[in-house]
């Protein structure tokens, strides 16, 4: 009952984040669950090193997402003060400075075998939760990213439903019984039928969504008489490999976070989310996914389906 309670309150929530909050505030949101996050990474980090730049890390992750918030903001006298700010925090925390940083810190701190391990678990984390978020974060800047980035929750949300719920009626051959003893072969293709089905639909309906959005005033329109928001049904075959993809990819994202915490010996990444466990618990399917809806945005959806 807690699980669904739990759901019943954060869904509605997040939706109205997605489709009613400016940029800066829905980057924002999404910055603050990075750095919850990666608290919770780091608690089972530790189990496995004691030496980690935690607090580095997440004030690192504070500053990404702070440049994703700025993004174009003009400010004293200089345009695009905001874009630069962005580079310049992108740059700061990426591969060029901030691994090596670490591994300067840790060498002044620590004994010298504690320096790699530190900086590899550390920046792991960064990786982790704030490029996979980031990229949530980023196509929902995009014209109609909201959309997407809805049909790619809803994806995800319904591949867990259908796994878990399918799962536990039908389940009885193992996926990965080491790693995590509840997940069944009929739950995970549950899981991708379903996906692979809700993403099918909401593409085929995603105009009339769109149009809906705009006359409930969650997305901007492009029409005076709503009749052209910009956005367009892919082929099937292509939501069909969207819905696929996301879905592959959200299982393991799911596997993955259970092994380390098996690793670690514990349960649930954390507390703050009753019947759910912990933040990381319920974000994990996405942080695999979240390229699978980068590409696609970009590569894809962008480049076949907005029509003149």
């Amino acid at each position: 009952m807690k699980r669904v309670l739990t759901a019943v309150a954060l869904v509605p929530v997040v939706l109205l984040i997605l489709f009613k909050a400016p940029n800066w505030f829905y980057s924002g949101f999404i910055g603050l669950i990075a750095v919850l996050a990666v608290h919770e990474y780091f608690g089972i980090a530790y189990r496995y090193q004691q030496k980690l730049h935690a607090y580095i890390i997440e004030v690192a992750i504070g500053l990404y997402f702070l440049g994703h918030c700025i993004h174009g903001i003009n400010a004293f006298g200089i345009e695009n003060l905001g874009n630069g700010f962005e580079r310049w925090a992108f740059d700061a925390t990426s591969v060029r400075v901030l691994p090596l940083l670490l591994v300067v810190i840790g060498m002044f701190l620590w004994q010298m075998r504690e320096v790699l391990p530190a900086a590899a678990f550390s920046y792991f984390g960064f990786a982790y939760l704030a490029y996979t978020l980031g990229e949530i974060s980023l196509v929902g800047h995009h014209e109609n990213g909201r959309v997407m980035v809805f049909v790619f929750l809803v994806v995800v949300w319904s591949g867990d439903i259908f796994a878990y719920y399918f799962g536990r009626a039908f389940g009885s051959h193992k996926l990965a019984e080491t790693i995590s003893p509840k997940k069944t072969w009929e739950g995970a293709i549950a899981s991708t039928v379903g996906a692979i089905f809700v993403s099918v639909i909401l593409f085929r309906y995603i105009h009339p969504i769109g149009t809906t959005l705009v006359k409930l005033h969650a997305l901007p329109s492009q029409s005076l008489l709503y009749t052209d928001i910009r956005l367009y049904a892919p082929p099937w075959q292509l939501a069909a490999a969207f819905g696929f993809l996301v879905n592959i990819a959200a299982q393991l994202g799911d596997l993955a976070e259970s092994a380390l915490k098996r690793g670690a010996d514990i349960k649930d990444s954390g507390t703050l989310l009753p019947g759910h466990g912990g933040l990381l618990d319920r974000i994990d399917a996405m942080l695999f996914a979240a390229p699978v809806l980068w590409f696609f945005d970009l590569s894809l959806y962008k480049a076949l389906i907005h029509q003149p």
